[in-house]
């Protein structure tokens, strides 16, 4: 009963003086001046950034929601949406449009929950990771949209399977007990992804984000990592080869909040396909290779999964108010995730915040980092926790914590500098010593009293 008592609550919530919103499908120049119209209607808690440009030249634009824009507090956690990374899959693109008009309306009636909300979470909104795909899609429009069109980018490469393939170093260092988190990246890494991935890799590698779902069609499923399978003898397309990762439990959390609050994602069956609980494991679906969501948990600290939307990639405008209503309670739910967990600074003993430093938790083989100013995100389920901080010069110091279903374990670490002693320096034996004396040449100058 209380699966589905929390998403009736917030729903309620939500309601409550829900904003007249436009449902119609937006071109490159529209998606922009959606994105500037928001922005000016709220500017104090919004700001419009871009990643970078894609191949065509198009901006990769995001849209942000803070009380304090542009900046990271303390000990606020850093959440981003992404959409339409294949170009025609594009529900997901217009519910991140919807979601930002809805939060801005929302937040200037005054709604307590989207309030607290905004003050309590630093919001990252990319509607489209790829713009150039969504403009060849859109020209055909929804009623000849082929599977595929559309779906790669202007060099035809798909940006779902771009990004360095850290499993297979994972997999291989996990033979040797190597780690699985915050894998280095090949030295010739940016000759081999696109303009787009590149931007996405520098821009999560610039923000400490803690959460995340990338938005996809063609499904409707909450999809989880790993997506790739250990096993590489198995290389057709569909298999089932559960890949759990060592968060799998709190991954499969994450993945029932938003298909429970879907109106019909956790019902199971959709699209002619059964997932129970309107869940999946990525590896467990099928192996996909090079893939966003595990890249992020295995390059940073942030966890993010894989929301598969809506049978039709490219569903009518009419259809868009339905799948609007049905995604967003899912939507915000999600994004209030990221508030669980602990959370805290790591610090030297004078007040210092130290960045990355390590945070390790015990019975968890996946390690995540503080931020630049020290403070650190971790993630994890309802339960009593053995944690240690450690960082590069310093001792390391381990609680035990318990973590609510509510709201984060407030968890400090200050951390004391490592006292380097010299060893006692050894002194040579009188014998040693003469015979050192004794080999020792004296210069021809200082025998005759000269000086140069």
């Amino acid at each position: 009963m209380l699966r589905w008592l929390r998403p009736l609550v917030g729903a309620l919530l939500l309601l409550e003086g829900a904003a007249a919103l436009s449902f119609l499908h937006h071109r490159y120049e529209e998606l922009v001046q959606a994105l500037f119209r928001v922005q000016s209607q709220c500017p104090y808690v919004t700001r419009i950034y871009s990643i970078g440009r894609s191949v065509e030249g198009r901006h990769l634009y995001v849209l942000e929601f803070s009380d304090s824009p542009g900046m990271h507090e303390p000990l606020e956690p850093e959440f981003k949406y992404v959409g339409n990374m294949h170009g025609n899959e594009v529900l997901g693109r217009e519910l991140l449009l919807q979601l930002s008009e809805f939060l801005c309306e929302e937040y200037r009636r005054g709604n307590e929950r989207i309030t607290r909300l905004i003050h309590d979470t630093r919001i990252h909104i990319m509607p489209s990771m790829n713009p150039d795909g969504y403009e060849v899609a859109a020209k055909q429009g929804p009623d000849s949209n082929g599977y595929l069109t559309g779906r790669n980018n202007a060099n035809g490469v798909d940006l779902n399977r771009n990004f360095p393939d850290l499993n297979t170093l994972m997999y291989y260092s996990r033979e040797i007990s190597g780690p699985n988190h915050h894998i280095p990246l090949p030295d010739n890494w940016k000759s081999q992804v696109e303009p787009e991935t590149l931007a996405v890799i520098q821009w999560i590698s610039s923000y400490n984000f803690v959460l995340s779902a990338n938005l996809h069609g063609g499904a409707v499923v909450a999809n989880y990592p790993y997506d790739k399978s250990q096993d590489q003898r198995f290389r057709s397309h569909r298999r089932t080869v559960n890949t759990p990762t060592p968060d799998d439990k709190l991954f499969q959390k994450l993945a029932k909040t938003y298909s429970y609050a879907h109106s019909w994602m956790h019902r199971g069956w959709n699209c002619g396909d059964y997932f129970a609980d309107g869940i999946t494991n990525g590896a467990s679906w099928y192996s996909l290779s090079k893939g966003m969501q595990d890249f992020n948990y295995l390059y940073t600290n942030c966890f993010e999964i894989t929301l598969e939307l809506s049978c039709n990639k490219f569903p009518p405008e009419e259809d868009l108010e339905r799948q609007w209503m049905a995604n967003r309670e899912a939507l915000v739910a999600f994004i209030e995730e990221v508030h669980q967990g602990i959370k805290g600074l790591v610090s030297d003993e004078n007040n210092n915040g130290i960045a990355g430093a390590v945070i390790s938790v015990q019975g968890i083989s996946h390690d995540i980092t503080s931020g630049d100013m020290g403070d650190y995100f971790r993630l994890l389920l309802p339960g009593t926790y053995t944690v240690t901080a450690s960082a590069e010069g310093y001792q390391p110091k381990t609680v035990t914590t318990t973590v609510g279903p509510a709201a984060p374990s407030l968890v400090h670490f200050q951390l004391k500098q490592e006292v380097v002693r010299k060893p006692p320096e050894r002194k040579a034996s009188g014998t040693r010593m003469n015979k050192a004396l004794q080999k020792k040449v004296v210069p021809r100058a200082t025998r005759r009293g000269t000086q140069r």
